[in-house]
Formats: C-alpha cells, sequence, structure tokens
C-alpha cells in the first residue's frame, strides 16, 4: 500500500536527555528502542501514505498520492527532522522527539500551489509483532487478544462485538473517527461503532508494558493486515496557501490503562475527540 516517488537513504540514532528512549529514522521507517526493552524495538513505517478521500470503497492505487522523504539536520537533542513533498506539491515537516514515555511528532502541512489538495489523510503503520511477541504473518489475526482501543469510553480487547468481516480488501478493521465521512477511510472492514478516543494499542508479551499512538486530529483507527496498527492523522484537504497543524503521540508505558490514559489527557487535553 505505499506509492513513493523517492525515498532518501539516511540513518541516525537520537537520544532525549535522561531518556530511555532512543529514535532512529531510515527509508520510510521509524525506530523505537527502549533501554528495558532492547530486543523489542517498534518500527513505524512513517509514513506509509498519504490519502485522498472517497477511499472507502476504490481501489487503493487511485486512493494514494505519491510522496518523497528528505530527512532534515535536526537542531536539538533527541529528535528526527524531515520534509516531505506530495506529487500535487503540499509540503509537510515533521519534528519527532523521543521522551521518557514515548515519541511526540509535531506536523506542518501546507499547500504553496494554486489548486486545492485532496491530501485528506495519512498512514503511520506501526508494527507490534515484536512487542506482543508474536511473529509477523500477512493477513493474520492473532495478535488480536492482545490489541485494543476505547469504545463507550471503556478499553476493549480486539475482536471487539460487531466485528465488521466484508469490504474491498479483507481481513483488517477500521473505526472511523467522530465527524469524519465514513466514506474516506481505509477501504477494509468498517466496524459501526465511534471510538471514543484517538487512542488504539496492544499489550506487551509479558503484561508490564503497553504501546500505543493517538492523533489529533485523527481520521480513523485501524488494525492492520501485517501485525500492525494505525491512529490515522487527518489533514482534511488544504486550499491554496493554507497550512494545517498536527500533532501525535506514541507511547511506551510500563503500567496499566490509568497510565496510558492519564499521559493522553496530559498530552491531548481539550484537543480529544
Amino acid at each position: 500500500m505505499r506509492l513513493l516517488l523517492l525515498y532518501f537513504v539516511a540513518q541516525i540514532s537520537v537520544y532525549a536527555a535522561d531518556s530511555p528512549l532512543s529514535i532512529q529514522w531510515e527509508k520510510e521507517y521509524l525506530t523505537i528502542t527502549h533501554s528495558q526493552l532492547p530486543d523489542q524495538p517498534i518500527r513505524i513505517h512513517y509514513l506509509e501514505a498519504f490519502c485522498r478521500p472517497g477511499s472507502s470503497d476504490r481501489d487503493w492505487k487511485e486512493t494514494v498520492i505519491p510522496h518523497s522523504t528528505t530527512q532534515l539536520e535536526s537542531k536539538e537533542p533527541g529528535t528526527v527532522s524531515l520534509k516531505q513533498r506530495l506529487g500535487d506539491g503540499v509540503i509537510v515537516t515533521h519534528l519527532i522527539k523521543a521522551a521518557a514515555d514515548g515519541v511526540s511528532f509535531e506536523v506542518s502541512a501546507h499547500n504553496p500551489a494554486k489548486h486545492v489538495s485532496e491530501a485528506h489523510w495519512a498512514q503511520p503503520c506501526m508494527r507490534v509483532d515484536r512487542f506482543v511477541g508474536l511473529p509477523m504473518v500477512s493477513s493474520g489475526e492473532h495478535y488480536l487478544p492482545k490489541c485494543f482501543l476505547f469504545l463507550n469510553d471503556t478499553l476493549t480487547r480486539m475482536p471487539t462485538a460487531s466485528w465488521a468481516k466484508t469490504a474491498r480488501y479483507i481481513p483488517g478493521q477500521v473505526w472511523c473517527a467522530p465527524g469524519v465521512n465514513r466514506n474516506d477511510v481505509n477501504p477494509r472492514p468498517l466496524h459501526p461503532d465511534t471510538p471514543s478516543n484517538a487512542l488504539i494499542g496492544c499489550f506487551s508479551s509479558d503484561k508490564k508494558w503497553i504501546l500505543a499512538m493517538a492523533w489529533y486530529p485523527y481520521q480513523e483507527l485501524f488494525q492492520g493486515v501485517i501485525t500492525c496498527l494505525h491512529s490515522d492523522f487527518r489533514i482534511g484537504g488544504l486550499r491554496p496557501g493554507e497550512t494545517k497543524e498536527i500533532f501525535g503521540r506514541v507511547y511506551l508505558i510500563e503500567g496499566d490503562e490509568k497510565d496510558l490514559l492519564n499521559a493522553y489527557e496530559r498530552d491531548f487535553g481539550s484537543k480529544k475527540l
């Protein structure tokens, strides 16, 4: 599900001061390593795709907007800076920061062109196989019992009730964010329920750690088909000259649901949908 004009090959590991985490970006993948989980690095396809609206029942190749990525020199310790150019001229910059309990993302999308951009959402694809202690299996659902999202303000394990099974592409599961057109999400089975928040995550193999992702604003939550989870961020299109700011977070927490929700409240506050 990726169509790239070009990728820039670069590699650098960076650490935040006094942080147990390090982050590295190379060939469209962000790798997060924690000193207490040295054998369980988390890889995120960052970014898998930028997407047009009208995607819920359409060939994926018609949805993806090609993009290229360049790594920029980071001015702060513990950060990765990226610049992406979309096929329609949109420029997206990313400042990625390592923190004590995860990674933050500050994204700015700008349309310098004289035409409207159809860039409505983007996919950071978080691979969770090593974290949950299971093999990566194409189209596998073996890892679902390790995964969760919040429905009716309650942490709910997958597969949830009313699990959808029909779509243009199967398997997988999509939860459309509040206020987002249900015709504008991933062409995988679309769950009837709406998430309570932007969090989607999983538990470690030893049940001591939580890994989760959230964005504001977000387009969808998605349980993918390569042992992955998505909280996909929303752009919503860009008028000529328009700029939009997007914020994201990956949490890597030794603790429980309460610890995760406290961190989410701290970072997103009134931004939550």
